[in-house]
């Protein structure tokens, strides 16, 4: 079972924005090849945090409002939320180490 979650449009305050831990949210599509390849890494970053931090996936194809509220131009693009805002933003593939690292600086 992945360690990684979803979240939408309907869900995304309760999940992310009101959330009290740092939360990641990975911007994909299913027809993206570098998102698919970053899936695993997510997996692996997500039972190393554990409970320090949560680690969601949005669908850009199925939440094109949160995709444009936040800026999304290229895909895999992550954001990292710290207190509800966005703290640092990743945008490409990125690799397990800097992925964790940024969590740990905003835990």
């Amino acid at each position: 079972m992945s360690n990684v979650g979803k979240t939408d449009q309907a869900s995304f305050d309760t999940d992310v924005i009101n959330s009290d831990k740092p939360v990641l949210v990975d911007f994909w599509a299913e027809w993206c090849g570098p998102c698919r390849t970053l899936a695993p890494v997510l997996d692996e970053v997500a039972g190393e945090v554990g409970e320090n931090a949560k680690i969601l996936k949005v669908n850009v194809d199925e939440n094109g409002d949160l995709a444009q509220k936040y800026g999304i131009r290229g895909i895999p693009t992550m954001i990292f939320f710290k207190n509800g805002e966005p703290a640092k933003t990743l945008v490409g593939l990125q690799g397990k180490d800097e992925i964790k690292k940024t969590l740990e600086e905003l835990a």
